[in-house]
Order: C-alpha cells, then structure tokens, then sequence
C-alpha cells in the first residue's frame, strides 16, 4: 500500500469538510467531467487543454500527473497525509472507496474518495524533518516514498504517533529517474514550511518546559508590555502577567498560561484560564499551547474573541519572527536565527 500527500486547498480552506465529511476531494475548479471515462493519459490532457485553454503547457502536464493519481492510482487501502494549514498538525487517514464523480457537486467538489481517519491532529514536531521535507511537496496530490516513508508512518501509527531521534537537518535530496510521473514525484518542497519545522523543532528543544514561558513572556516585552513571569514550579494557572505602561498598570491586563507539550488542549484548560483571569482581576487572557488545540477549544474561539486569544506553535513563531530583533540578548543568543531571500515558486 503506498502513502499519498492530499492538500485541502492553497490555503487550507477545504480542511473542515474533508474532515467533517470522511473524503478527499480532487479540487480543481471548472473539473466537472468523469474522469473514469478518459482512458489514457491523452484523453485526459486534451481535456485538460479543452477546459484550461489558457494555462501552460507545463502546468498542464503537472496537472495531469496529480489528476491521473487522485482517479487513477490511489488504492483501497492506501493511506493519505493531510498536512493541516489552520494549525501545526498532520492528518492521516485510510482510502476507503474507489473514486466517485459527482456531477451535481458544487464547484470543485466534482471528484472524491471515501476515506477512514486514522488519526487527527498529529503534531509536526512528532514527526522526523526529513519526513516533514517530503510533506512540504508544493503539490496538491503526490505519492511519498523517499526514505521508507510509508514504513515509518505505518509504525509511528503504532507507537502512538511518536517517531525516534527527529533529527534537524535535511537529507540530500534524492535524484528523480528520468522520465518518472509527476504523481510519485515529490518535487519542489515548501521551503518556508520546512525552515519553520526545523525552528519548532529547536524552539521545543531548547526551550521546553518553563523555558517556553520564557520565551513568551520575552515576546510580550518586546511588544511593550511590563510582565510578570512566574518562578519554574507550581503557578496555580499563572505563568505571565502581563500589561503596558513601565509599570504594569495599564490595559490590557493579560493572564498568560504557556503549555509545552505536545498533545492538543482540551477546553477545560481554557476553563481555567478564565477562571484565573477573574482570581487576578485581568481583563484579557492568552492561551499558549505548543501542541495546539482539540475542536472543543477552537470551537469557543468566536465566543472568547473579546477575551482569549489563542496561540499554537505557529502562532508563537509568527511572533518570534516579528519580533526576533528586539527579543531579550540572551533569548536571541540561545535562538540564532538569519533571514535569507529565495526565489518564490507559485504552488500548483
């Protein structure tokens, strides 16, 4: 059985209903024919030129490739990766049906494939960097194979979705056969997601724990905020006070609470921030949670607006990134970062 990677959309616009609906869905705009009847990869390309007259010919060739596998080559029993876009996670699941055309779809929910979840919200940091490369594909649809991939997912799903030894560097890229399809080719990769998998591996590592609270709070202050952190040890739910002005007494009045482990928080933990933010009279809370949030949390996002803000690890690291240059000396001395330029390739 082979290991797909399934996007849901550029920007991950489609994740809810794949997730909510148990398929995966070939979303290309406009698609709205059986692609079961086109017998070969020549029937499919001219109608591929027929409805996108306008695109390259390379783009359409790459096209073809992913189209092909989504109707073609993915098996029952074939597992899928579904790279998450709303929070730090991968989603992996088990091709359960053959593939379907739907002609009263709404556009471009034309073309699915039933699917099981094996596991939701599986966090990246779980994963080992040479496996995230190969997820960073910047297709849409494309077979991961490079180094005993397939293998290695099948027994983290075993252990509980842990994997031995992640280690920080990325593998030499592996030389692609000439003539091999475009569907298991992972090509190109996402370069600033795998730059941003390789930070949230050092981050975890070098400031797990208390020292993640730290981190935070060094963040706070160098958004103007007067905090208070508390001491490693019990908190009681308080890891940061925070607010503006030198002295702290200004608004917001913020009670933070950081969670460094790796698991999804459960909204009882959200509970308790709130509870705490009425103890020490703060107007306004932050939730920090390295391994992101379960539904329950992210559900009473619209309803918490005005009081909670929610951070994962991708939220944390947008603000390091911000603020990096005006971060604590002895925070940046143990986060060395440079920012480098490279050329923008336009995701298919």
């Amino acid at each position: 059985m082979a290991l797909w990677l399934v996007r849901a959309g550029r920007h991950g616009e489609h994740e809810k209903k794949f997730l909510e609906e148990n398929r995966i869905y070939l979303t290309w705009g406009g698609l709205s024919h059986d692609l079961a009847r086109k017998q070969d990869r020549g029937e499919l390309r001219a109608l591929l030129e027929q409805v996108y007259p306008d695109a390259p010919k390379g783009r359409i060739s790459n096209n073809l490739g992913q189209i092909w596998a989504f109707s073609r080559k993915i098996e029952l029993g074939d597992w899928i990766v579904l790279p998450s876009k709303k929070k730090p996670a991968i989603h992996v699941a088990k091709v359960k049906g053959n593939y379907i055309f739907d002609p009263g779809g709404e556009d471009p929910f034309f073309h699915y494939r039933e699917i099981e979840w094996i596991a939701q919200d599986v966090p990246r940091t779980n994963f080992a960097q040479d496996l995230l490369y190969s997820f960073g594909a910047i297709r849409t649809i494309c077979q991961v194979s490079r180094n005993d991939a397939e293998t290695r997912v099948h027994k983290m799903a075993e252990n509980e979705w842990k994997s031995p030894g992640a280690a920080l560097g990325i593998p030499k890229e592996e030389e692609e056969e000439e003539g091999e399809s475009t569907e298991n080719s992972e090509g190109l990769v996402d370069l600033v997601q795998v730059a941003r998998d390789q930070l949230a591996k050092f981050i975890i590592a070098k400031f797990k724990g208390h020292g993640l609270a730290r981190l935070v709070d060094a963040v706070l202050r160098a958004r103007g905020y007067t905090t208070y952190l508390s001491p490693e040890g019990p908190d009681k739910g308080i890891d940061i006070l925070a607010a503006p002005e030198p002295m702290g007494f200004g608004e917001p009045r913020v009670c933070v609470q950081v969670k460094s482990g790796d698991s999804p928080l459960d909204r009882p933990t959200l509970d308790q921030l709130i509870g705490v933010m009425q103890n020490v009279q703060a107007s306004q809370g932050l939730l920090v949670s390295w391994g992101g949030f379960k539904s329950s949390v992210d559900k009473e996002e619209a309803t918490q607006f005005f009081r909670v803000r929610l951070w994962d690890q991708g939220d944390l690291i947008d603000q390091v990134l911000a603020h990096y240059d005006t971060l604590d000396e002895e925070i940046r001395s143990g986060l060395p970062l440079k920012q480098i330029w490279v050329v923008a390739e336009a995701a298919e």
